[in-house]
This record gives structure tokens, sequence and C-alpha cells, in this order.
């Protein structure tokens, strides 16, 4: 019944989630204000439509925040379905082979960006709804919140929450913004890293000088900050920051156990990403370094001249934009503090520092004991024909840990993406199969909770 509902209503629900795309809500550039707002009134549009007994827009510090619910019976159970509306920058355009906010299906994918993180997984959630309420199926209450905020921090929504505990509270958060390990291989994702996110300047001369006048006489702020980055990390794949490690737990044995039983193909894994070897701290396998490690990374580094032709100037300036993964237990205030204290110190006085924490978040850990992990693990059993492998991935969603401090709500991640899905990349992209087997599982989330 739920593949017939699906088949019948697929165009029309490809064209709901294409007017989403369409809109280029990228939180982090500040001239598309307004295409935040557009969003967040068409999400609110949708969710009606899709069967909500409210909707609405609601303001926050920074964009909008969409709220909708349906209350069955105020004595049922209450399920929060949280995902976000803004998407990761584009760019580089030229890099993309359709254009990036003008979806396109081609051979099964659905390829724009948003398609995957997090407007389609989002859909997923709400066509899901759609059918169980146009059925008369749902037996509990469900609550819709949908942020414009996620890709660069969810900075407004900790306050929102906490202005709005009573509007929010429920006994389970789902959400749909995680991965699966593969399209063959179902999981659920169990735990989260944290993020700590940095902006580095270095200043060196108060002007741009000529190379060959002052080169060798004079530090070059690149260069300096080239040895800074570089030396973040040992020839192990440890990170240098004093007390960085404080408060990191080894990886329990059994869990050890656990991940070295999941299937994982190295060779596949490092042909995908065209690689001929792979780096990572010493003594753990890829999967432990990816899921229960931290990690350091160089996410974008600039300065001086970069147009066409050349240009021999020592830069006065230099720049870097640096991030951490973190594990459960590091607070990400405390290693943003760490990480500028470290910088500062080790920082040369042949040029000046300036290093400005952006945004992070905690890790976050779900305990496979709970009813709501458990009903999500039989509906993916019933859908894709295998029991799905709990799995810590490596990426963040800030706002969870946030979600269980100021809330007092566990969330269950019930992720359809692929690794190949390219998320935050050019060609972003989303398999409509996965995209139809995802309404079938989060139905049957409900379906199977009811039960619990």
């Amino acid at each position: 019944m739920i593949k017939e509902f699906i088949e019948k209503n697929e165009p029309r629900m490809l064209e709901e989630l294409f007017s989403l795309i369409r809109i280029p809500s990228v939180s982090a550039q500040p001239e598309h204000k307004d295409d935040m707002v557009r969003c967040a009134e068409q999400w609110k549009k949708l969710l009606l439509a899709a069967g909500v007994d409210k909707a609405e827009v609601m303001p926050s510090n920074g964009n909008p925040i969409v709220y909708g619910e349906k209350m069955v019976d105020p004595q049922a159970k209450t399920v929060l379905i949280y995902g976000h509306y803004d998407v990761m920058p584009a760019e580089p355009f030229e890099l993309w082979n359709t254009e990036p906010f003008e979806p396109v299906v081609k051979d099964g994918i659905l390829w724009a960006r948003g398609a995957d993180d997090d407007k389609g997984q989002s859909f997923i959630q709400a066509k899901a709804f759609e059918y169980l309420v146009s059925n008369n199926l749902l037996k509990h209450n469900i609550k819709f919140i949908l942020e414009g905020e996620e890709e660069v921090g969810s900075p407004s929504l900790g306050a929102f929450c906490e202005q709005h505990k009573e509007l929010l509270k429920s006994d389970i958060i789902l959400v749909s913004d995680t991965s699966m390990l593969s399209a063959e291989l179902p999981s659920l994702t169990t735990g989260l890293r944290g993020l700590a996110y940095w902006q580095i300047e270095l200043t060196g001369p108060n002007h741009d000088l000529h190379s060959g006048h002052f080169g060798g006489a004079v530090a070059n702020p690149i260069n300096v900050l080239c040895k800074l980055l570089a030396d973040v990390t040992n020839e192990d794949g440890r990170i240098q920051v004093p007390g960085f490690y404080d408060d990191v737990d080894d990886i329990p044995e059994e869990e050890r156990k656990m991940v070295a039983e999941i299937p994982f193909d190295l060779e596949k894994y490092k042909k995908s990403i065209d690689v001929e070897e792979l780096f990572g701290e010493k003594g753990y396998s890829t999967i432990e370094r990816n899921g229960f490690r931290p990690s350091f990374d160089i996410c974008g580094i600039w300065g001086g001249y970069t147009g066409e032709g050349s240009k021999t100037v020592i830069p006065s300036k230099a720049y870097a934009k640096i991030s951490c993964r973190l594990v459960p237990h590091q607070e990400h205030e405390k290693i943003s503090q760490l990480v500028v204290d470290y910088f500062k110190k080790v920082a040369p006085k042949t040029v000046k520092i300036d290093i400005q924490p952006l945004h992070g978040g905690e890790a976050y850990v779900c305990p496979i004991t709970l009813p709501a992990y458990k009903a999500a693990e039989r509906a993916f059993e019933k859908v894709f024909g295998k029991r799905p492998l709990p799995v810590r991935r490596g990426g963040s969603i800030g706002i969870i840990s946030t979600f269980e401090k100021t809330l007092g709500i566990k969330t269950v991640l019930m992720g359809f993406g692929l690794e190949s899905d390219a998320i935050h990349s050019p060609n972003e992209n989303f398999p409509i199969d996965m995209f139809r087997k995802g309404v079938e599982t989060v139905v049957n989330f409900h379906l199977e909770y009811d039960k619990e």
C-alpha cells in the first residue's frame, strides 16, 4: 500500500521537492537572506498540504524557524521531527554538471544542491507523515521543526529551544540527515562527532611587498601560516595541541570488535575518492578514525596573488579556515580555547595572529536500547530486508547534543544518504530509489513506534 501511494504521487511529490530546491537558501552567504525566508514559507505551505493542524514561520535571532504539528491525542506519545532547509554554498559552479539550483533527474538520480542534505531527506519525513495522515494511521502526535542555519552551526536554534521548551516537548526526536553504509547495507547512525571551527588571520608587513626587494629579509605570512598548520599534526596523525586528548576515551574493546565486523572494502574506499593511500591517527582502523577519534583539517587557505599570470609579492596577510571533529566528552568551547591559546603561543613574532572561533557543537551518542531505536531497526529490516548495523559516523549535527541538554530528549538518526551523494560538494545527488525506500521506512518506523 505504501509503494502504491509513492508510485501514484511521485510526480507531484518530486515537483514539491523541486520547489524547495529551486530556492538558493545558502545560509553562509548574506545575499541569500531573502531566500531563507522564501524557503521557510514554502516549507510551511508544504507541511500544511501534508496534513499538519497548524504550521508557522517563527522568528529567531537569525533565520526563521518553521514549526508544524499534528496533535491526535494529548495523552499519546509525541515525535519531534527535525530537519534544516539551508544548504551549503554551491561554489565552485564550474565543477557542476548541471545547474545546482535547477533539479535534474537523470538515470534515476536527482542532481541538485540540497537533493540529499537536507531538503531531500527532510522531505522524506514530510511525505511519510502525509501517508500516515491520509490513511488514518497516525496514532501519536508529530511535531516538525526546520531551521535555516544548520550549515553554519545552528547559532540561533539553541536559544529558540530554551524559549519554546513547552512547544517542543516530545518523547523522541527523529532526524534524517545522515547516511548509510551503502544502498545494500543499511545502517543506523548511533554517534556523531562534535565540531569546532576557526578562522585564522596572519599579518606580516603593513602592505604587500616586492618579493625581490624584500624576499629573504621579511617573513612571508603565507609561508609562516603553512608551517604553523603543518605542525598541528605529527607523522602519526596525532594533534599536537596541549590538552587536546585530555577528555578523549579509548575505544572500548567490545566496540572495536563490533567495528571490525562491519563490512569495509578498503580498496573500493580508496578508489571511490581516487587516492592511492589513506592517512590517519596511528593505531586505529579507517572506520575507527572516522567515527571514534578526533581530527584536524584545514578547510580553506588563501592570501597573496591568485589571479592569472605572475605577480611577485610577499603578501601582507594570509588566512585559513580550520576545523576539528570532536568525540564524546570533548567540549567544543574548551577545545576552541585550547586551539586559540596554542596558535597564539607558537606563532612567531615575525607575524601578528588573530584567530576567531566561528562555531561548534558537541558529539552525540544514541543508545541502541532506546524503544525508538528498536522501532527504527525493525522498520529498516522490513524495507531493506536486513537488520541495520549500528554505526558511528564522522560528521556533525551540533544541534543534536543541544536538544539533549536543553529539551532532555534523545534523538534517533534515520538517514538515507549515501557516500556517493556528494553532499557539500559539486554535483550533489540523491537516488530516487533511496527517496522511495526512505518514505517507506519512515512510515514503518511510526507504525512500529506505536507498538513500543
